[in-house]
């Protein structure tokens, strides 16, 4: 297991994807309506942190989460009973500009999922994708708009992982790469 970033970085890394949404934010005009929705598990807490730290005129408290566990492609791979969480998006979102926010992008297959939840819910006027880290290794046309950590220049192996830990869902915040095959996805 490597250590990408530690807890200093990853603040740095979600303080600069908060720079690059806000620069598009404020191109925009002044009465265009956002909301920031996470993808959980880490995007939810991501775009929390995103909204103490974006121009709160813009985003106005919206700020949701949303579960693409029964939206997944993979779902008969993940096991018997996935876990089902809740999606939070306490807004009608017809009509706004959503950034969608993820930990890591790779194949693009959570993202689309995300994108058809997002559907169901209601018609956006436009989504944008912000991510933490672009790992590479895409498999649908799916590009983001804002990266904070691109890595997709380092042809990473599918069995090397990339591991975003934050708090309070995890003991420490951190990004992390590992093999597949290490034990507990290489949690220690």
């Amino acid at each position: 297991m490597r250590l990408l970033a530690d807890e200093t970085k990853v603040a740095s890394l979600i303080q600069d994807l908060a720079k690059a949404i806000a620069g598009d934010v404020g191109k925009a005009p002044p009465s265009e309506p956002w909301a920031l929705v996470g993808i959980r598990s880490r995007g939810d807490i991501i775009a929390s942190r995103l909204a103490k730290l974006l121009p709160t005129q813009a985003f106005d408290g919206r700020v949701g989460s949303l579960d693409i566990t029964l939206y997944r492609d993979d779902l008969s791979e993940i096991g018997p009973q996935p876990v089902v969480r809740t999606t939070d998006i306490p807004f009608d979102i017809d009509g706004l500009n959503i950034v969608l926010v993820d930990d890591v992008l790779m194949s693009g297959r959570s993202v689309r999922a995300a994108l058809q939840s997002l559907m169901d819910l209601g018609r956006p006027k436009r989504v944008w994708l912000s991510v933490l880290v672009d790992r590479g290794g895409r498999e649908l046309p799916i590009a983001p708009e804002h990266v904070a950590l691109d890595m997709s220049d380092q042809n990473l192996s599918r069995q090397e992982l990339v591991e975003v830990r934050l708090m309070p869902a995890d003991d420490r915040d951190a990004l992390l790469i590992h093999k597949a095959d290490e034990p507990e996805g290489g949690r220690q």
